[in-house]
């Protein structure tokens, strides 16, 4: 509607923002918060209620300056909690990228809160008394793991490709294989960070088959390196084709160029043994011949957000002087923690510490057995064979069989909107038209508040 139609009446009458300061309502926001941005909040609220007149929306009446008050109020509430929360994650989906991948191993968190909580000799070299590099703390782990001359770490494995194609490629080719330029989450794309690196894209192949003549043929003296993508987000089935990593090096080395292999998820162990397929290693990419191979560090390998890079020690060093690094570096938290996870690989204990891995091998019996206890704690519900998800950018459509807890006689989606609002919020599945609770993602100490929780609004329904 025109402004015209409001009435002038009920703009006049709008309360003043002295008037709502002044409400009962408002008194906890103005003791805890700086006037100013109680003020702010006030006049939003009042400037949305003239609009609404303004637009003839309803009401025809001017709100009184109460109503204002609390709508202000409201709003100061809500930005003054705590913005990052804890949740408990009752998907089953166990690197569950929206709810913060990799939950941490109890060593990785006590090596955090020790690193940050004082001082450490991040950049100082203890023996010598001298200036020391923070990348040598993980640099011997990383090493023993894969198999590699060298290693390097940045705040995450896009930041590990964007480095290695800028120090290696600026200016030059890089050829990739079509199915392979994808889009690695939240709209970034292999293409883009190509782009952004100075490099040239040169797509060889097609969409589902790709073989070695394709890079064979497409090489050149511009060619500065062969980048294989690991497609850890989907899986192309059918009439598929594509080179193994030796022949990747064979084409590299008649080329002259680096082999560079981006494999995702950072998986150390055998997936096949937990009856999951195959996903790459670092440590057989490696033996494969990559020159750099790279990966994340809160995915499949359980720790903090890091991208990792390792392999040739000539292909390392000048990613270690390149002025991106600077900008990439981790910091000492992500540090601590992801020397910690990798103490558990090497002492052999990941499949019982990293909390990834110990849900992936979770038994399902097991699993089966803790939802009937869920269910009979609370008095309701029902059992149902169901299957986890791996997730996160890793095995894409791999599942681990599990049983989930299903409450009856609720609306699933009032129930799990309702469960979001708790405090840890629980995050719920609503699948086949019920709400799922999966046990396998549920951290060892979170059941009691989940019982309680869900049994509450179970017997009070809305």
């Amino acid at each position: 509607m025109p402004s015209d139609a409001a009435p002038e009446a009920a703009l006049r009458s709008l309360p003043s923002v002295d008037s709502v300061l002044a409400q009962p309502a408002l008194e906890p926001a103005l003791a805890a918060m700086p006037r100013a941005i109680v003020v702010d909040a006030v006049r939003a609220e009042i400037a949305e209620a003239r609009r609404v007149l303004r637009n003839g929306a309803p009401p025809a009446a001017a709100p009184p300056a109460a109503e204002v008050a609390s709508a202000a109020a409201g709003v100061l509430r809500a930005a003054a909690e705590r913005p990052l929360r804890p949740v408990i994650n009752a998907t089953g989906v166990v690197v569950h990228t929206n709810l913060g991948r990799a939950p941490l191993s109890d060593a990785a968190l006590q090596a955090v809160s020790e690193i940050s909580a004082g001082y450490s000799n991040l950049e100082y070299d203890l023996e010598s008394g001298t200036r020391g590099s923070r990348l040598r703390h993980v640099d011997w782990l990383l090493r023993s793991l894969t198999g590699a001359e060298a290693s390097l770490v940045v705040n995450n494995n896009a930041a590990a490709l964007l480095l290695a194609l800028s120090a290696h490629a600026r200016n030059r080719e890089v050829i990739v294989s079509r199915g392979q330029a994808v889009e690695i989450g939240g709209g970034f794309r292999i293409p883009d960070v190509l782009r952004q690196s100075g490099a040239r894209l040169v797509e060889v192949g097609t969409t589902n088959r790709t073989r070695i003549s394709d890079y064979a043929d497409a090489a050149t003296p511009q060619t500065a390196a062969i980048l294989r993508v690991h497609t850890s987000n989907f899986r192309i089935v059918g009439f598929t084709e594509s080179p193994a990593l030796q022949e990747l090096r064979a084409a590299a080395d008649a080329s002259g160029s680096l082999l560079i292999d981006d494999i995702g998820s950072g998986c150390l162990l055998d997936t096949a043994k937990y009856g999951l397929a195959p996903e790459p290693t670092p440590q057989d990419s490696i033996a494969a011949g990559s020159d750099l191979v790279m990966f994340s560090g809160d995915k499949l390998l359980g720790g903090p957000q890091a991208g990792i890079i390792v392999g040739r020690e000539s292909a390392i060093a000048p990613l270690r002087s390149h002025p991106l690094m600077r900008v990439l570096r981790p910091d000492k938290a992500a540090l601590a923690g992801l020397i910690a996870t990798l103490e558990a690989y090497l002492a052999g204990t990941a499949e019982q510490d990293i909390p990834v891995w110990r849900m992936i091998a979770a038994d399902p019996d097991e699993i089966a057995q803790r939802a009937v206890n869920w269910a009979s704690a609370a008095e309701l519900g029902e059992i149902y064979p169901d299957q986890s998800p791996i997730g996160g950018g890793s095995l894409p459509g791999e599942t681990r069989p599990t049983h989930c807890w299903s409450p009856k006689h609720i609306d699933p989606l009032a129930t799990a909107a309702a469960l979001r609002d708790c405090d840890p919020a629980i995050i719920a599945r609503v699948h086949r038209g019920r709400l799922f609770l999966d046990p396998r993602t549920v951290l060892p100490g979170q059941d009691a508040h989940l019982i309680s929780t869900v049994r509450h609004y179970c017997n009070n329904p809305f």
